[in-house]
């Protein structure tokens, strides 16, 4: 869920009234929002950096404010506080217009095919004479960045591109050439480089180096030129210094380049709608004519509209409230969803949906807008026609009813994270990560959250190292899920209930956890028995525990699991440093 930022002095004047934070927090839950947190750029600085770095920051109070995923036309101060006076009855929607120019002569972009195999599409506007001031131009990248983040998906979808009209020249170009035959002035940069070297240099910058594996490998890689051979970017990595935006820019020529033609299209919308409000005649963009490889013309920016046909009886059902059609009309246009009875059928509402609602694809996503904008405290609490019995899921009783087994047996319940690093399953434990059948996850924020843990095990040495300071023994147990690979699932994975102990002391304690998974296996009524009914242990060699000092369980015919004394290079790997012993089994297999 994006978090969006805007200072309370801004918002207050964009919507003409001085609210308490109080006031605004109620505002904002009213419109299906959250105020997250009440704060300053100082205070954020200095949380995060130190005091020192925040030396000199605004102290101006901000709010942040948790925006759905979805709602890209919220994502800047100035569709915020177009939806909020929208919502409180203080400002009609605007209507959106893609007009011709002035000149009678639309911008050209000219795709080459050689763009096929790498961004193979395109789209571009113009807003024409913008009145940027340092808060509007500010908004401005800031919203170019978190639909980068969000809707483009890190760029690998969409880049955007926004540059300097009057600067440049049309019709522009947009191709795919070698590396070493691409070179210009980058953003922000005093001289030339070439893309091969470009590449280089970024690897090391904190902000652009997680784009450059998106074209690093490819022959070719993307650039835009201007009719005088004036590169405007290379996408998706960074614009060309010469064509930048500026306070004093008022002309604006916007380029992206996709992979998803569709995400490029509500791209472009959200971002010419959001700032044709400053232009001199507001809410119009002005429209440009991309040529494609194959010759087709496409003019952009689309700006669609479309109707919808909606049943009240059905919506009120839905939500299970009361209001008449014209109630419901209301409450849909005051979430930008202008709305007007049918004049055939009164009981049918038909729904306008604009270009700045990409989110508004099925009926249930209408539904949702008549619930808040009703308010969701002000649904009457039924109970349903129909009575049901529910009982708790097996494998959930049986894992309760263990867990006071198990503590009455001494140890101490600990919870660990799912996500855990790649070396935590693979290296610590002495095994290859090619090995371990666990999934991962594309792009971790952090080395701790790699992968879905494939064991119980990591987590509670992570744990006991955390306390290795309180009193011996200790002992630790977990039952919890683990995540294994399986390519026949229909993700792709599945999750296994497992059940883990360990006993860490002046000795390996083997036979405490020997004790103890025979007292887990009579709990479950499982007989001592080297048969199909029963279960037992046999000898085993496993990397993660000392050679002779490992067994395997088995269970009704099955491995189900392994105990015995942990390796020392795994103890020092988790940072501890007396012996210890360990059980884990599958409960799922024994049930």
């Amino acid at each position: 869920m994006p978090t969006v930022g805007v200072k309370k002095d801004q918002i207050c004047k964009a919507l003409a009234r001085n609210y308490s934070d109080e006031e605004f927090g109620d505002l904002c839950f009213e419109f299906g929002l959250e105020l997250d947190e009440v704060t300053s750029e100082y205070e954020v600085i200095a949380k995060e950096q130190g005091e020192e770095k925040a030396a000199g920051a605004d102290k101006s109070i901000l709010y942040k404010i948790d925006v759905p995923a979805n709602r890209y036309d919220l994502l800047c101060i100035e569709g915020l506080s177009r939806g909020l006076k929208i919502f409180s009855g203080r400002l009609q929607p605007p209507v959106y217009r893609a007009v011709e120019p002035e000149s009678g002569h639309r911008a050209v972009l000219n795709m080459h095919d050689s763009v096929n195999c790498i961004r193979p599409h395109a789209v571009a506007a113009i807003l024409r004479n913008v009145q940027f001031t340092e808060d509007r131009y500010k908004s401005f990248i800031d919203l170019q960045d978190k639909l980068h983040q969000n809707l483009c998906r890190q760029r690998s979808l969409v880049a955007i591109g926004t540059h300097d009209l009057d600067t440049i020249k049309g019709p522009f170009k947009y191709t795919a050439l070698p590396p070493r035959d691409i070179k210009f002035k980058p953003l922000n940069r005093d001289k030339e480089y070439t893309a091969d070297v470009l590449m280089e240099l970024f690897a090391s910058d904190t902000h652009l180096k997680q784009y450059l594996p998106i074209i690093k490998d490819s022959p070719v890689y993307p650039v835009i030129y201007d009719a005088d051979g004036v590169v405007l970017s290379m996408p998706p990595i960074i614009n060309g210094d010469h064509s930048k935006i500026t306070l004093n820019t008022k002309n604006v020529f916007i380029e992206m380049t996709a992979t998803d033609l569709t995400k490029a299209r509500i791209a472009l919308d959200i971002l010419v709608i959001m700032f044709s409000e400053y232009c001199d005649e507001p809410f119009t963009v002005e429209k440009v004519e991309v040529i494609t490889p194959d010759h087709r013309v496409e003019v952009y920016p689309l700006l669609p509209y479309r109707n919808q046909k909606v049943y009240a009886p059905g919506l009120n059902r839905s939500i299970g409230i009361d209001e008449n059609p014209a109630q419901i009309a209301s409450s849909l246009s005051r979430m930008c969803l202008t709305s007007c009875l049918d004049p055939t059928d009164s009981d049918f509402i038909t729904v306008t949906i604009p270009p700045n609602r990409p989110d508004v694809i099925h009926l249930a996503d209408i539904v949702e807008d008549v619930a808040i904008a009703h308010g969701y405290d002000n649904i009457t609490r039924t109970l349903p026609k129909t009575n049901t019995t529910g009982e708790q899921f097996n494998l959930n009783k049986i894992t309760d009813l263990l867990r006071k087994e198990i503590a009455q047996a001494g140890f101490t319940e600990c919870l660990s994270f799912i996500l855990c690093s790649a070396g935590d399953v693979s290296d610590k434990l002495r095994k290859e990560i090619n090995s371990v059948p666990a999934v991962h996850i594309s792009k971790p924020k952090a080395t701790e959250f790699q992968v879905a843990r494939t064991c119980l095990l990591p987590g509670i040495l992570k744990t006991l190292s955390s306390n290795i300071s309180m009193p011996l023994p200790l002992k630790l147990f977990e039952i919890s899920d683990v995540v294994i690979k399986d390519p026949a699932a229909e993700v792709g994975a599945h999750n296994e209930r497992r059940f883990a102990a360990v006993n860490y002391n002046k000795s390996a304690g083997f036979e405490i956890v020997h004790g103890l998974l025979d007292r887990l296996m009579q709990l479950l009524e499982i007989p001592y028995a080297k048969d199909e009914t029963g279960y037992y242990i046999r000898a085993a060699d496993d990397t993660t525990y000392l050679p002779g000092r490992c067994a395997e369980v088995v269970a009704k015919g099955k491995v189900v699991g392994k105990l015995g004394i942990l390796h020392p290079d795994v103890i020092t790997q988790f940072k501890l440093t007396l012996p210890t012993s360990a059980v884990e089994v599958n409960l799922e297999m024994l049930l």
